[in-house]
């Protein structure tokens, strides 16, 4: 599905086709939360010419703004990963006891594409602990993690690899990991999207691959994305009206991109491990990484 809105933020494509016709899309449901003083904008697609307009697949997505943790306001780091780690559970729905694979999609190479490999470092890998001592890791749900690469890299499809990781450790649920792109520059690096509708690398660049979903993984899949760039070409044009302006093939990026990615990717890695294992603590995830 091509995204016509060069970004991958449905909240977004939202806005540009309301803004563009002046009417609210039907098949569409939206809404306002907020937890541990953080803002969600909530946008449901429920049929599939909603899901066709918006070039989305069908599900629910939320897109937390990280406006306090960008002012630097007191403990805004754990709220934000409670927060997150929230909406997380919501989507994923898990039962006591089953097993979650994480896919971290992206090219550590390449800073503002980095935000799966960066988070995987964070994240509490427990499958093989679970198996060596049950009743010492009892507290915590088997957890896997796959770096999957990029095809330019491996010269394999991002979506057949973690097919392949998925076949062989069988989790129950999926968390896909990766950097999105975004038609507004002051949305990057300042917003997660979280999605039970999986996730298709580079469709947001107009590079679309092949999706991880339950269709392809043979689990659902929640998504979890940091906007990072935005189509140099659409920005120009935004900015000066000009259909042919320059800037094709180009993406811009905050020039502190590097720092933001690791933060992002902290806050992500905590986040999935707080969703996934009641009761952990920053202490404890400190220890365990360290």
């Amino acid at each position: 599905m091509e995204n016509i809105f060069c970004t991958d933020l449905a909240t977004e494509a939202r806005e540009l086709w309301q803004k563009a016709r002046g009417r609210d899309l039907p098949g569409l449901f939206t809404a306002r939360t907020e937890a541990e003083g953080f803002t969600a904008d909530v946008v449901e697609l429920r049929d599939r010419q909603a899901a066709k307009e918006l070039c989305k697949p069908i599900g629910r997505y939320v897109t937390l703004e990280l406006g306090p943790l960008v002012r630097r306001e007191e403990g805004a780091f754990l709220r934000a990963c409670r927060a997150l780690a929230g909406e997380l559970r919501g989507q994923l729905k898990l039962e006591a006891g089953e097993s979650v694979l994480v896919v971290c999609l992206g090219n550590p190479e390449v800073t503002p594409d980095a935000i799966g490999p960066l988070a995987a470092e964070q994240i509490l890998v427990t499958r093989h602990l679970k198996e060596a001592e049950p009743e010492l890791f009892a507290a915590f749900r088997p957890v896997s993690v796959f770096r999957s690469g990029v095809l330019g890299t491996t010269g394999v499809e991002s979506a057949e690899l973690a097919r392949s990781a998925a076949a062989l450790v069988q989790p129950d649920k999926v968390i896909a990991v990766d950097a999105l792109a975004a038609r507004d520059s002051g949305r990057l690096c300042r917003e997660v999207q979280i999605s039970d509708a999986g996730i298709v690398p580079g469709s947001g660049v107009g590079n679309a691959r092949s999706a991880l979903n339950q269709e392809t993984l043979g689990a659902p899949v929640v998504a979890v994305g940091v906007p990072t760039v935005v189509d140099a070409r659409t920005m120009c044009r935004d900015l000066t009206g000009c259909e042919d302006g320059p800037g094709e093939g180009m993406f811009v990026t905050p020039r502190d991109i590097a720092a933001q990615v690791r933060s992002l990717a902290r806050l992500v890695g905590w986040s999935v491990n707080m969703a996934l294992h009641e009761g952990i603590t920053p202490e404890d995830m400190e220890m365990f990484l360290s």
